[in-house]
């Protein structure tokens, strides 16, 4: 434990100057959040690419034509409702009135045919359902169709998925000049608050204005569904890398919100009477390996497995979130634990047996390549993860480039195909929402089209199948199979499930467990 904790808030602020919060007049203090994230905004269009924070970004700017509640229930969100005729075949779903964008234009059915065709482009279940549309259309502005190949139940959730590479209705002039090869234009959504450019402050400052024309839905709130109501009339978010400073910003009032305050802080935001400690997740998010299974080492399957081996989720998991169980697990497979389709089948090929980890390196060939670990020391946890699979890859014979930098850079490097010296890498650390990872409808690990591109096109196979599956125990089935090949071909490493804590003032009422972030949210 020494090794993994030793230096967990020293880290996060490696390499970026710690910021103070700035202070408000008191006369728009009251009417202003302040939040603190885990990192810096690094992409503004999570159509593009969606790192965690893009997603909380982007269900302020933008909206969803359905939404999912507590109970995972998928809920009409911007559409008013829908009819589905010709026995599943045809579904007509009908835009609420009065949707605007921000900037006065109001929201079309065209702008929702555009926007899904272009998240389909980069959603593995958006693919997985435009593949089995023969029309989608906008008859009318407010009327969008789709006319099916086949029945296809899931077609709500997979534009409901509150979780990356969520389906976000943008403009159309926008979406199309974009498409999939870059980000959007300008920052133009639906949603409850306005995305403020001319306030942007990279590395440092976000900011957003309350959207004065968004019409909420009348029903209760209920996570991503039902009223999303803006009480604040701006929300700003001050980005503190040092994990000291974001502490007793938090305790001097200076800000309202932390985000994810590293564990070993937690017992002193607790103690302080003016401040609330929050489990905020009712899913768990897991933590992820990620290799480049194009270029060596990571291209040898052999020398994948040798890394599985060497695993022990507990020590990530410790490093993290400290010894309290009730904040993460370990023993996690591929699919989200307690849910239908988890399964323990395999679930030992994770020993943290070094030696054996070892032997198998030998015997796959490692040819002694470097392995270039990409490091976000503005990211307290995933910086954690890489510090201690650096020591355990050399504890196993590896040669490790640990390359410390801040998130943005992560974030574009990992688009980089080519070898480590061109400009490449070798491994990066994820977390994967745990609503993507119920099933193999939406688990980006199991994919080949997710960062690290591998191919295992009997994984592809298996969960075609498990769309066609009769029921669920057949799903279930087909659910252990690809588990048992993941441990085979290792396209990604679980590393355990983390329970997120997050700390606020006692004045904010409305956060919950399970809520859209700062919407529903007020000031007592």
């Amino acid at each position: 434990m020494a090794m993994q904790r030793r230096n967990l808030l020293k880290t996060a602020a490696l390499g970026a100057a710690a910021l103070a919060a700035p202070k408000a007049l008191a006369a728009d203090r009251a009417r202003t959040l302040i939040y603190v994230p885990s990192s810096d905004l690094a992409s503004l269009d999570p159509g593009y690419l969606a790192p965690g924070v893009s997603i909380v970004h982007g269900f302020m700017v933008w909206d969803t034509l359905y939404g999912v509640d507590e109970q995972f229930n998928v809920k009409p969100q911007m559409v008013e409702g829908h009819v589905v005729e010709n026995d599943g075949k045809a579904w007509r779903l009908t835009l609420r009135p009065g949707l605007k964008f921000h900037d006065g234009e109001p929201v079309r059915a065209r702008d929702a045919v555009a926007s899904i065709k272009r998240w389909a482009g980069i959603d593995v279940l958006g693919a997985k359902l435009l593949s089995v549309t023969d029309e989608l259309s906008a008859p009318s502005d407010r009327e969008i169709v789709f006319r099916l190949k086949r029945p296809f139940p899931l077609l709500p959730w997979s534009l409901a998925k509150p979780a990356t590479y969520s389906a976000f209705i943008m403009p159309e002039r926008l979406v199309l000049p974009a498409g999939n090869k870059g980000p959007i234009a300008e920052i133009i959504g639906s949603g409850p608050y306005r995305y403020l450019a001319n306030e942007r402050v990279a590395g440092s400052r976000v900011a957003y204005a309350r959207n004065d024309a968004y019409v909420p839905r009348q029903e209760a709130p209920n996570w991503g569904t039902g009223a999303k109501i803006a009480y604040f009339d701006r929300v700003v978010w001050n980005v503190i890398p040092d994990a000291g400073t974001a502490a007793a910003a938090l305790q001097k009032g200076e800000v309202d919100w932390w985000e994810l305050p590293p564990v070993d802080l937690v017992p002193l935001l607790r103690a302080d009477p003016n401040l609330k400690v929050l489990v905020k997740d009712i899913v768990g998010g897991e933590a992820g390996l990620r290799m480049h299974a194009r270029v060596a080492p990571f291209d040898n399957p052999g020398v994948r497995r040798a890394v599985l081996t060497s695993i022990d989720q507990a020590e990530y998991m410790q490093a993290i979130a400290g010894d309290d169980r009730n904040l993460w697990r370990d023993k996690v497979g591929v699919w989200s634990i307690g849910k239908p389709m988890s399964t323990d089948a395999g679930i030992e090929v994770m020993s943290g047996d070094l030696n054996k980890a070892r032997q198998m390196l030998g015997a796959a060939g490692y040819k002694g390549e470097t392995v270039a670990i990409l490091a976000p020391a503005d990211v307290p946890t995933l910086y954690t993860f890489a510090q201690i699979t650096a020591d355990r890859l050399q504890r196993i014979g590896m040669k490790v480039d640990l390359q410390t930098m801040d998130f943005g850079t992560m974030i574009q490097r990992r688009t980089n195909r080519g070898l480590p010296d061109k400009g490449g890498w070798s491994m990066f650390f994820v977390w994967f929402d745990g609503v993507n990872r119920f099933n193999p409808a939406s688990n980006l690990g199991i994919t080949g089209t997710y960062f690290g591109w591998p191919e295992v096109p009997e994984i592809d196979a298996l969960r075609e199948q498990w769309f066609e599956a009769p029921d669920e125990a057949a799903q279930r089935e087909l659910a252990r199979q690809i588990q048992l090949l993941v441990w085979r071909d290792v396209p990604f490493i679980p590393l355990g499930t983390y329970y997120q804590t997050t700390a606020f003032h006692r004045s904010l009422s409305g956060i919950s467990r399970a809520g859209v972030d700062f919407v529903n949210v007020k000031r007592s």
